[in-house]
């Protein structure tokens, strides 16, 4: 089992920053992928970016060049550094964590922090 607990979201004007932190505990032998999703009102979840075992990242063309994905391997957490939010960036973000043990992947995701950027 893997519990994951984000920080970071919160309230910030358009052309503001913001850094997300997701920590995962809990019993499992590795975490194969971290990323960091969001959902909109109104709107199906979306990728924003996520990172593998081997540091490959892939994110969301909506925030390239703006959001910036790390990961810290002694700690297992996983960053989202934010930069020159827009309005459209209001989201609830969740952290995701994919474990892959014999060849079968199991998700968790953390409970969700609020990103709101004011125009």
């Amino acid at each position: 089992q893997v519990q994951l607990v984000e920080s970071g979201g919160g309230l910030v004007q358009a052309g503001g920053s913001l850094r997300l932190s997701c920590t995962a505990s809990g019993s499992f032998p590795s975490i194969n992928v971290m990323g960091w999703y969001r959902q909109a009102p109104g709107k199906q979840r979306e990728l924003v970016a996520d990172i593998t075992a081997r540091g490959s990242t892939n994110s969301a063309d909506s925030v390239k060049g703006r959001f910036t994905i790390s990961r810290d391997y002694a700690k297992n957490t996983v960053y989202l550094q934010m930069n020159s939010l827009k309005p459209e960036d209001t989201a609830v973000y969740y952290c995701k964590a994919r474990t892959t043990i014999w060849g079968l992947d199991r998700d968790y995701w953390g409970q969700g922090t609020q990103v709101t950027v004011s125009a």
